[in-house]
């Protein structure tokens, strides 16, 4: 992978969706730097899997596992709480899970699975970890978004798409509101040492849709003859976790290891801060607690 090769010695880095596609090639990357690297994931087998793998191919033997369906909001406190357990810091903490769905389903918390998984996800694991994150500092939060966010829009009033279910339109919303999380989270965390940026990692081959099954199966590996490597894809990841050329960058977005413009809804700090305290109170509403 055409990389700048940085030394992770010493530091801890959490990936979200590290059992395949980009998250695998990520934490892969990281742990060749010399990390400290735990991966994520809902399959307990998957993730020891994933760890044999990684140590094989790394030489790097300090590399861990936590289980979680991610779209839970119990089980990302409970991901968290073990993290913490287990390590006194946390350096970099790239949120990768995500997925699409074809239809419309509800998460164990009775929320639309796409917001669950793409966006809740992202927005309570970095609360609950933010101390470790702050005491590491400097330290990263790479939020892998996508640019489907630029056709997606916040409705307020139908976030959990009871109204009206499309999959790419629901998606897109969620990755729009990565960007915006990381906007606002980039904003409080200022001049703490602690940066946040989001990223589009390109329309990467991988199985991506797959979880959908039917015509998306079909579909699916027809669309990808167009897409780029996953090695490619996660390039702009792995630069914005490691690269000492982003030290202290926040707030931006990234494709192809370049910051560029998201869309122009991505800077409305009205829609940041809403988003935010919708997203706390959504946590709280399961949870019994604010974050």
């Amino acid at each position: 992978m055409a990389v700048q090769q940085s030394d992770l010695k010493n530091k801890v880095c959490l990936v979200t969706g590290a059992t395949g596609g980009i998250g695998l090639l990520t934490a892969q990357a990281l742990a060749s730097m010399g990390g400290t690297v735990v991966v994520v994931s809902r399959s307990a087998q998957k993730c020891a899997d994933t760890v044999s793998q990684l140590k094989l191919t790394t030489a790097n033997a300090n590399i861990d596992y936590i289980t979680g369906d991610l779209s839970v909001m119990s089980q990302v406190k409970q991901v968290a709480d073990q993290f913490m357990q287990r390590y006194d810091r946390l350096d970099v903490l790239v949120n990768n899970a995500g997925a699409v769905f074809s239809s419309r389903q509800l998460s164990a918390d009775g929320y639309e699975m796409t917001m669950a998984l793409n966006h809740l996800n992202y927005f309570y694991l970095t609360q609950l970890l933010q101390s470790h994150l702050l005491k590491s500092a400097p330290a990263r939060v790479v939020n892998v978004s996508s640019d489907a966010h630029r056709t997606g829009s916040i409705n307020f009033d139908d976030l959990m798409s009871e109204k009206k279910y499309s999959s790419f339109g629901v998606y897109s919303m969620s990755k729009l509101a990565n960007v915006l999380f990381t906007n606002e989270l980039a904003r409080r965390l200022e001049d703490t040492g602690v940066t946040a940026n989001s990223l589009h990692p390109g329309f990467v081959a991988s199985g991506f849709g797959k979880n959908n099954g039917g015509i998306w199966n079909m579909v699916m590996p027809i669309i990808q003859l167009f897409a780029i490597s996953p090695e490619k894809g996660a390039e702009t990841s792995i630069y914005l976790a490691s690269s000492p050329e982003v030290a202290g960058v926040t707030g931006k977005y990234f494709s192809k290891k370049q910051a560029v413009k998201a869309t122009d809804a991505a800077y409305d700090q009205a829609t940041q801060k809403r988003l935010w305290e919708v997203s706390d109170a959504l946590v709280k509403q399961v949870m019994g607690v604010t974050v």
